[in-house]
């Protein structure tokens, strides 16, 4: 399965990679500018020095890096925008780097934080440098010679001894600029909070990271989202005193719904790349529920969907919003690209039935998916009568609106109409022996699972 998740991984970029490029005649191909590729998409937020970037880039063979903290056991939705970005630059020729912050991630970057992070034990991030770094290596290409590398930066922040640290590059830093910083100042500007020493050194190493890189790398470009600025400026400015050589920076848009919410974030939580954390059934449904007014943004954020058809797309979700067809091939696109051919199967066969009806072609790893996290769920015991299901579910207000939607012929129990209001549960009419899928009207749905399934 991972296998051919990689090999249609590598296919599909390939061809997105062909998308963007123009003939410039006979036997040879140029790319349009990445950058100008970036500001159509408006996904382009901060450049340090755009024209001499564009020139740096003129030449292939260019090393540049994301970085990514562990903060949790999985990449989530909003780490796809980094990981695209390492991907164009390496369909364009440049050697992508993507570092895993096994030394940061003990310590918490406070961007865009209102307070403190919780510190995580050291086996506790090692567990989850280990699992991310795995999971990067499935969105880049790490072969050849311009294979994408993963790196942890506890590899040299470790040996660090804190006056050699502090001499060599504590002595580069003002703390009158620190304070300046946006991910600081905000803190210190907001009543009852105020940071800690620990995450206004945070700064210090991720600048320490860019000097590594650049000297170990001969890394020139950073880029992350636009709360990092502050962060890849001072990395920049300690290279350029250390190495006494200019390097680069960019920042994307933090993009948010129009309630102001994160994307990737829902109210039961992240949307994580981990399937067994968010199901690629979930994965699925999130980007197709997208708003027909952020989709034409999203298509140009997290597809290489050349612009002729991000523009069709865009059109439809105007003047054809009920056909959903924007949101079908956000939600296609991506699904394929985080989970491969057979999830995104698997997804549009779960939604054609529960949507239309036919729960009978349902798999058992696709009910286990809806029992994961795509439906309401409750547990059930032989027996259990089907208005306390409905009412523990959630499905029903109550047992007498329970027993009101059984009379109104409103409750369906794996497919068939429940006439009896006394009817129970009965496990020799579970689904595979174990589930049982519960619908009210339409498109209401919950699961149950026999309390002693494994």
């Amino acid at each position: 399965m991972k296998l051919a998740r990689t090999s249609w991984h590598r296919i599909f970029l390939g061809k997105c990679a062909n998308a963007e490029f123009e003939s410039n005649g006979p036997g040879t191909k140029t790319m349009t500018s990445i950058l100008s590729d970036l500001e159509e998409r408006n996904v382009l937020a901060q450049v340090s020095d755009r024209t001499a970037l564009v020139q740096h880039l003129s030449s292939s063979g260019r090393v540049v890096y994301a970085g990514f903290d562990p903060s949790a056991p999985s990449l989530h939705v909003g780490n796809l925008v980094p990981l695209i970005t390492l991907r164009r630059f390496q369909m364009a020729g440049h050697k992508p780097i993507a570092l895993v912050g096994g030394a940061t991630g003990l310590i918490g970057d406070p961007s865009g934080r209102e307070d403190e992070r919780t510190l995580n034990d050291k086996s506790t991030v090692e567990d989850w440098v280990e699992q991310i770094t795995q999971q990067i290596t499935q969105f880049l290409d790490v072969s050849g010679d311009k294979g994408a590398s993963v790196v942890n930066n506890m590899e040299w922040t470790e040996p660090l001894q804190l006056l050699s640290f502090l001499r060599d590059v504590g002595k580069h830093f003002s703390v009158n600029s620190m304070i300046q910083r946006d991910s600081v100042k905000s803190r210190l500007d907001r009543a009852g909070s105020g940071i800690s020493f620990t995450e206004f050194a945070y700064m210090l190493l991720q600048a320490n990271d860019y000097l590594e890189l650049a000297r170990r790398y001969d890394c020139t470009l950073q880029f992350g989202g636009s709360d990092q600025w502050g962060n890849i400026v001072s990395g920049m400015d300690l290279v350029r005193r250390v190495l006494e050589k200019n390097v680069y920076g960019l920042t994307f848009h933090l993009i948010t719904k129009s309630d102001g919410q994160k994307y990737g974030k829902t109210s039961s939580g992240a949307v994580w790349l981990d399937p067994s954390l968010t199901s690629p059934y979930s994965f699925y449904q999130y980007w197709l529920n997208m708003a027909d007014s952020e989709v034409g943004q999203l298509l140009n954020t997290f597809t290489l969907l050349p612009l002729d058809e991000r523009e069709v797309l865009r059109i439809s979700a105007i003047e054809r919003p009920e056909e959903r067809e924007a949101q079908l091939s956000l939600a296609r696109n991506l699904t394929k690209w985080v989970h491969g051919t057979e999830a995104l199967r698997s997804a549009e066969s779960i939604s054609r039935a529960l949507f239309h009806g036919n729960i009978e072609e349902l798999a058992i790893n696709e009910i286990e998916q809806l029992w994961q996290d795509g439906l309401d769920r409750v547990e059930v015991i032989e027996a259990t009568p089907v208005t306390v299901a409905l009412s523990d579910s959630g499905l029903a207000a109550s047992r007498s609106a329970a027993r009101r939607l059984i009379r109104s012929n409103g409750i369906a129990l794996n497919g068939e109409r429940i006439v009896d209001e006394d009817a129970v549960i009965s496990r020799s009419h579970a689904l595979y022996g174990r589930f049982h899928l519960i619908r009210r009207g339409r498109k209401a749905w919950c699961v149950a699972r026999h309390a002693d399934a494994e």
